[in-house]
């Protein structure tokens, strides 16, 4: 017996902080984050004119021919690899069953018990595995993305509303696995990984919304950490413009003009470089450095020289009447701005991999209405990323995690948003998940398989009891998020047809003997080595 939710119980409006009885005072940034005291506002980080490189979108003459990058680390075409951003909701959100359906063995649709789907927050009239007897379905199982989703979903809700052009080539799959609940110790974060096995940008390497080692609110398995590639701090518009800094020249002059005069600096510098000495055994290699630094400048005003292209606030795709946000929402929402900002950067190759991080998702008041309305933010920026990639037209993978997860005692919550559901109770690890999508531009992803059966094994990889828990031996990532992670990037390897080099750049891995990894890969490969060549 399903039971209302007490009177006196209070739900949280949007943007509203969440303090919680039974935690403690929060007292680390996580802690702010996961519960909605920190709304993701940073200072804005300008950066060396020397550190950004070119943007693939714009057409510009070519540089001089006697201006030579050989040598400077710098790519006029970037590393070609599927766009990468990273959804880390902070503080322990529901993902698993009133969201992304998770069942036993045989897949989403090998259906948990009604009392595992109440742990999840549905109540019995609403469980998927209901057939109405009028249609012979199951009204309550939504596969408009491939993955299948609670129909009543908010997060899908949000993905549906944003997302109209991209939903019919999009796929996703979903890894139940545990993570501990409401720490910065689970090591969700693939961002370096993902540049490990070649993506990059073509301005910075990786971005992230959070001033921290892994970009987001979650850790960055150990093992897998890169300094030289920390990602760069964005969350606003400003941080993208700023990004890229010409000076004062092109202020002065034109474009054209500012690169002339870029490349007569770089004249002037080898000309006399050529005919000093610096007096030290690394002679050629300071020249070298040098001319590098002339030569980048000069490449630099001739890419960037307008830095306001980068602007994601002036992108009708992003913003307006034509925008994937009205620009109402733009402006009344930050979320919505820095999710704009990541996926302008990630989307069009100025950066390999982006994280955004939401927080507020420690959402387990005794209420319902709390969770849903968040939920359906999120799925809004979810569903802005994949829509802006469709009219990019580009391949995008987005990965969706959370630190811990959250059950329900089976009590309802009544209100409007609430929408009869069941309150969110508490923490609890073992009702947790992750998914992602992946938008290819043409057809959506295949899953592996020959039949039905095996296809559905493959889009949830592990599986739940019966009891709404998850099975911790099904998979190498069910109860070992560093595993988790190794198999979000062999998944984003596998979409390059690339996963048998996995060892080649995981030599200490847990996923086990090669012969074995196909078992936890959801796709296809939908391109060829590089984006520019879809399969």
């Amino acid at each position: 017996m399903f039971k209302r939710m007490p009177k006196g119980v209070k739900s949280y409006q949007l943007d509203e902080a969440i303090p919680h009885n039974n935690h403690a005072r929060p007292m680390s940034r996580r802690d702010f984050i996961g519960q909605g005291f920190m709304a993701g506002m940073g200072t804005a980080v300008g950066s060396s004119l020397f550190s950004f490189l070119a943007s693939p979108q714009r057409a510009h003459a070519a540089l001089s021919g006697d201006i030579d990058l050989s040598g400077c680390n710098i790519s006029l075409t970037g590393a070609g690899k599927i766009p990468f951003i990273c959804f880390d909701l902070a503080g322990g959100a529901n993902i698993a069953g009133s969201n992304v359906l998770v069942g036993q063995q045989g897949g989403q649709l090998d259906f948990l018990s009604t009392a595992g789907y109440s742990k999840q927050g549905l109540p019995g009239d609403m469980v998927p595995s209901i057939t109405n007897p009028n249609t012979g379905t199951n009204d309550f199982v939504d596969t408009q993305l491939g993955l299948a989703f609670h129909s009543d979903s908010a997060m899908l809700r949000g993905i549906v509303e944003k997302a109209p052009t991209a939903m019919a080539t999009t796929n996703g799959a979903v890894i139940p696995a545990r993570s501990e609940n409401d720490t910065g110790n689970n090591p969700h974060n693939p961002m370096y990984g993902i540049n490990r096995v070649g993506a990059d940008g073509q301005l910075v390497t990786l971005v992230g919304s959070r001033s921290s080692e892994s970009g987001g609110n979650s850790m960055a398995p150990a093992a897998m950490i890169n300094a030289e590639v920390r990602p760069t701090k964005v969350d606003r518009p400003s941080d993208v413009t700023g990004l890229v800094d010409v000076g004062d020249l092109v202020g002065l002059f034109s474009q054209d003009e500012t690169v002339a005069v870029m490349e007569s600096m770089y004249r002037i510098s080898q000309d006399k470089m050529g005919r000093i000495s610096t007096g030290t055994t690394n002679d050629a290699a300071i020249k070298d450095l040098i001319r590098c630094v002339y030569g980048k400048s000069a490449h630099l005003a001739d890419q960037f020289g307008v830095p306001a292209a980068l602007d994601p606030a002036i992108d009708p795709n992003i913003v307006g009447a034509s925008g994937v946000f009205s620009s109402a929402e733009f402006i009344g929402d930050s979320e919505f701005r820095k999710t704009a900002s990541i996926m302008k950067l990630v989307v069009n190759g100025f950066s390999g991999a982006g994280t955004v991080t939401m927080g507020g998702y420690d959402y387990h008041t005794g209420d319902r209405a709390t969770g849903e309305i968040r939920d359906l933010r999120a799925g809004r920026c979810i569903g802005a990323c994949l829509e802006y990639a469709a009219r990019v037209g580009v391949p995008l993978m987005v990965y969706v995690c959370s630190d811990g997860s959250v059950f329900s005692n089976g009590m309802t919550d009544e209100t409007v948003n609430g929408a009869g559901k069941g309150v969110w109770t508490g923490d609890n690890q073992q009702t947790a998940a992750s998914f992602f999508l992946v938008y290819n531009p043409g057809r959506a992803p295949v899953l592996i398989g020959a039949t039905p059966e095996e296809q559905a094994r493959h889009q949830q990889i592990g599986y739940m009891r019966a009891s709404g828990d998850v099975e911790t031996a099904s998979s190498p990532g069910a109860n070992n998020v560093n595993l988790l992670v190794e198999m979000v990037v062999l998944n984003y390897m596998a979409l390059h047809g690339e996963q048998g080099n996995f060892a080649t750049h995981f030599p200490i891995n847990g996923l086990g003997n090669a012969s074995g990894w196909d078992n936890y890969v959801a796709f296809e490969p939908i391109v060829s080595g590089t984006v520019s060549n879809p399969v």
